[in-house]
Parts: structure tokens; sequence; C-alpha cells
């Protein structure tokens, strides 16, 4: 696990200029519940690593900066005016939950008690309370009051006996109760405002044992549903705190319900760990209509009276449901897994594409909208490349295998099977498309001629001794530079097919830039340094440290070489002025290391990917 950025702070303002993010695509679908529909009808808000996201529907996107480390869990108020949200932090150090307000987009205050990790809010009908609930290293349920901002009570979230709570709905109409569940544990809670203290009575389910993941109150509080890692749905009656019925009894959820929603003619949506949305009527607890989708159901929230409502998934899928035709609409998608690599298309920032785990995606960059996704299963991609015709995009595989693409389509053109033996690692093109340069995970550089219908090895560039990170070709095509795990970069002729020049350094070299002018490049890699180098000779110009720790695995130039950009472990993105070599610019919002970044032609913007599966657009800060 990445340390969080809590060094990140002071950096960013001794230089004073913050990077300004103008977008991201993303979502964290493993959180429960994290994905809540804002009263105002207009708004979803969801958390994306130390981010809040708040997003309209028609996609314009505002942030809540403020945590330091991931956002473990988000509430909004009943009446929409307050947001707040709790993350996680270092066992035995507090976590913060941050109170927001929601029209201002500004911190109202921050509050910590919860050690490790904040597990769950809920905000009382009224806005007068908010109660919070530790993680496991915690264990605790506090409440506190909006008005004070303040802490009025506290108390075990259950007994000894118990597992641990997991989860909590406040009360629809009274502000003085409140329901926590979770491992062997259903509690009613009362607050005694006066006396300042929260009494529990444990709900009785007779001779089942459960495991809760989720609560939904009834408007009028009579009664309350809770659903299972079994795969069924408890009834309690809160008053008498016992259970009334539950079901399914034959056919249970696959993967359990991980997700419940009440509508206002009582009947129940429920979403399950397998991917079905299914529709109960009443309390039979047979499902009328079954929709599919991609990932478990992590989150459910109505939109207004519930016509409508919307889905969100592990595997970082946003869905919109109609409530009359229960049909599913994807309105949002992002990867869930690290992103290997970007690029963009020969002179247009308005698409780029991204490759991961399994799939390579083509976005829309004005409206965040994925346009196209290449699936193969089972494999992972490591790099990308457009060629420059925009006729394919060209991948690199671990199976060792180099995939074309049609880049409208995305049906398959060709395959170079065998290209590595341990992986295809980095790839590249010249600009007349009709040669590939590939790096394997053995270290090899390999120089392949493209044909109509041919592709053949020209040459094997055998030098390296381990894995090619990154490859980069001098505009006229005689000449590449390739960046290796090994600590060296090699500059190879490529009429001759020998090496012109080698770049040694204690460091695993993770990128490597061409200045535009070509008599010099930039190298970055695990010692945090960055490197200014001759080409002609190999000799180096100056070594600056790049980053207070962690790897510096992206890099990029602007095509007049006064900017460069970086991006690493320590999850921030950094514009460079490369002859003084000072930071002009700081760039706060990954909570992954970033693996890449990219300056889209024409300078408009930066576009930084991490290994939690996050894409962040940021405003390229100076002008051009």
């Amino acid at each position: 696990m990445a340390a969080p950025q809590q060094d990140a702070e002071p950096e960013a303002q001794e230089l004073e200029l913050e990077l300004e993010l103008q977008a991201v695509i993303g979502f964290n679908g493993y959180i429960y519940a994290g994905l809540t529909c804002h009263p105002d009808r207009e708004h979803l808000i969801y958390p994306l690593g130390c981010t809040v996201v708040i997003e309209s529907l028609n996609n314009s996107q505002s942030f809540l900066h403020g945590h330091t480390n991931n956002v473990s869990c988000v509430a909004v108020s009943p009446s929409g005016r307050y947001i707040a949200s709790g993350q996680v932090t270092f066992m035995g150090f507090k976590a913060d939950m941050i109170l927001w307000d929601y029209e201002k987009k500004e911190l109202l205050a921050r509050l910590s008690l919860h050690k490790g990790k904040v597990e769950k809010l809920a905000f009382s009908p009224n806005d007068l309370y908010l109660v919070s609930l530790g993680g496991q290293d915690d264990g605790n349920v506090v409440v506190w009051s909006i008005a004070k901002r303040d802490a009025i009570c506290g108390s075990p979230a259950s007994a000894q006996s118990a597992g641990n709570a997991a989860v909590l709905a406040f009360s629809r109409c009274r502000d003085e109760m409140f329901v926590s569940a979770g491992n062997g544990t259903i509690r009613v809670w009362e607050l005694d405002l006066p006396n300042r203290k929260i009494r529990s009575t444990e709900c009785q389910t007779g001779q089942l044992k459960r495991v809760i993941t989720c609560i939904m109150m009834a408007d009028d509080d009579s009664y309350f549903y809770v659903g299972t890692t079994s795969g069924d749905i408890l009834k309690l009656n809160t008053k008498s705190k016992l259970m009334s019925d539950y079901g399914p009894m034959k056919d249970k959820f696959s993967l359990g319900v991980t997700a419940l929603l009440l509508l206002k003619t009582g009947d129940l949506v429920v979403g399950t760990g397998g991917g079905i949305i299914a529709l109960f009527k009443g309390s039979n607890y047979k499902s009328i209509k079954k929709i599919q989708v991609q990932g478990g159901v992590t989150s459910l929230t109505r939109r207004g009276q519930g016509h409508q409502f919307f889905a969100g998934t592990e595997e970082s899928q946003i869905y919109r449901i109609n409530f009359a035709e229960f049909k599913e609409q994807c309105i949002a998608t992002c990867h869930n897994e690290a992103i290997n690599d970007i690029i963009f298309p020969l002179g247009t920032s308005d698409l780029f594409a991204t490759c991961s785990k399994s799939d390579i995606r083509v976005w829309h960059t004005p409206e965040n909208r994925e346009l196209l996704r290449i699936t193969i299963p089972n494999m992972t991609c490591h790099a990308i490349e457009f060629m420059r015709d925009g006729k394919s995009i060209i991948s690199a595989w671990n199976d060792g295998k180099i995939r074309a693409f049609t880049p409208e389509t995305g049906r398959l053109m060709y395959v170079i099977d065998n290209a590595h033996s341990l992986g295809v690692t980095a790839i590249a093109a010249t600009s007349d498309c009709k040669r590939i340069i590939s790096g394997g995970g053995e270290g090899q550089v390999r120089v392949w001629e493209i044909g109509q219908n041919t592709r053949k090895l020209e040459g094997v560039l055998k030098e390296h001794i381990s894995a090619v990170s990154c490859i980069k070709i001098k505009k006229n095509n005689l000449e590449c530079i390739t960046a290796s795990l090994d600590g060296t970069c090699i500059i190879w002729d490529l009429v001759r097919l020998i090496r012109n020049q080698m770049i040694l350094a204690n460091t695993l070299f993770q990128c490597v830039c061409y200045h535009p002018e070509e008599f010099q490049i930039i190298t970055s890699g695990t010692d945090r340094n960055i490197g200014w180098w001759e080409v002609f000779d190999g000799s180096v110009i100056r070594e600056l440290e790049g980053s207070v720790k962690g790897s510096i695995n992206g890099m990029d130039i602007t095509s007049d070489g006064t900017h460069f950009v970086t991006g690493g472990d320590d999850h921030l993105v950094k514009v460079w002025d490369y002859d003084t070599g000072e930071v002009t610019h700081v760039g706060v919002g990954h909570s992954g290391s970033i693996r890449r970044l990219k300056i889209c032609p024409g300078n408009k913007y930066i576009v930084s990917v991490s290994a939690d599966g996050a894409i962040l657009r940021w405003k390229y800060p100076h002008s051009h």
C-alpha cells in the first residue's frame, strides 16, 4: 500500500501554485454505499481516492479536497445542506471526518476520534446530528452535534461476544434514534441528550446467525430491512426489536445482498454481490424483475421519489435505472485496475487512450466519456501507441504478443506472436508508420517492418539485461532511445541497428524523453532523480531530486521544450521549468501511484493515470 500524502501538503504550499483539476474519470466502486444522489436530484456524489467528487447529471464536476488519504465513506444530509466524508489512515493514528458545506463546496469542520478508519456515517433527519462508526481497529459509534461541530457521546458499537458493526442507518422521523449492524449484531440506539448518553437494544433474530452488509429504514420508522452475506433479507420491527420475517427462503442471492433501496411504494430493490439488481413487491420476497450489471452492486441510491435510481458496482460502473421499465443504462465507466499507459493521437487533444489489466479504452476528452473498449480477458496490456496515420492502435501485452486494433471499432487487425519471450513491456512506432520498435521483459529491443499485410522482424538489439520500460524515437526515424530497469538508457542507430551511446545510472529507469530539439534527453526512475543528458556523448548535464519519496514513473515534455511534467509514487503531478530545473506547479489529487502522464497536443491540459484506476485531467498552467 502506498503511503498517504501526509508530506505532500507543505511542499505544495512553498511553491504556492497548485495545478487546477478540471475533471476526473474514476469512481471507487469498492466502497459500500459510496454513491449517493443529492436531494436536489441533479448531482451524484462519490469518492475517488482522497477526493470527493460532485458530478451533475450533465457531466460538470466539482471536487472536495481535504482528506490526506483514501476516502472510506460519504453521507449527504437529508436537506442536502451538508456532506460528510470519512477516510482511512495508518494503524494507531486517528482518521479524520470532514463536514462540508454543499452549496459553497467548502470545509466546515474536521472531526477526529476514530482510530484507523471511519467505516460509516449517517445524518439525522433534521440535520441535527451526525453519527459515525469506526473501523475494525476502533469499533466505536459516536454521535456529533452538527451545530457545535463537537462529539456529544460515544459507545462501543457491538457487544464483546459479537463481531464488528459495519453499517449504520438513521431514523427517518426522529433525530434521537439510529440502527447499527454487522457481524452477528443488530442494535437500535436511543440518544439521551440531557445525560449525553446513547443506549442500545440488541435485536433478536432467533436461530438465524447473519453477517449484515446493509440497512434500509422505512419512511415511517416502523420497520427496517437488513441485507446479509448469506443472500437473504431480514425485516425487523423497530419498536419490539424482533424479526418479523425474512426471505427468500430457497433461492438466496449468490455472493450476498450488498445494497438495499426502499421505494415510496413499499417495493424493495435489492443489489447483490453477483451483479443482480432485483425488485421485490411487498413482503413475499419473490423477485418480479431482475437485471444483470457488470460487477457486484455496492451502492443503490434513489433520485427524488425513486422513479429513477442509480447503482454503483465494484467494476467502477455507474448505472441509471428507470423504475417503470426496470432497464439499466450505463452512465459512467472507468478502469478498476491499475492503468499502465496513456496516449494521445497525433495533433488532437479530444481523444486519448488508456490501457490497464485486460483492456484498452478510448475516451472522448471534453465529455470524459468512454467511446471504445477493447478487451482481451486474462491478459495485461503494458503499453499502447497510436500510429501516426490514425489507422491503428498498437499494444504490448504480457503474453509476448503485439496486437494492433482499429481505433474506431476495436477490430483486431493483426497480431505479432512471440514478439518477446517475457512479455512485451514497451512499444513505439516510426512517424512513417513503416516500423514498430518493441521492448521486452527479457531486455531485447526488436525492430519490426510493417507492410500492408506483412510483419517482418528486421533486427534484434541485445544489450539491455532487464525489462525495457520506455522507448522514444527521434523525429527523423534514424535513431531511438530505450530506457531499462537495468540502469541503462541506450541510444540506437536504427539504420545500422547498432548502439550509438549508453547512459548509466544507479537506478531502474522508468521513463525517458527527447527534448524537442533532440540534442538532450531527460530521464527518471526509482532513485527519484531527474537527469538531463547530452545525446552526443551520453554525459550528464545536471541531476536533481525529483521527488521526496518513491519512484518517478512517468514524464512528458511540451512541444516547445520549455516545461516538462513528472508523476510517481508520491501521488503528485509536478510541472518543471526545463532550463532552471525548478518546479512551477504541483497537482494534488491522486491517491495511488501515478503510472504515466501526458501533456496533450496543443498544451491545453495534462492527463495523469494511476495505480488505483483513476484518470485525472489538469489545466496546463503556462500560457502558450
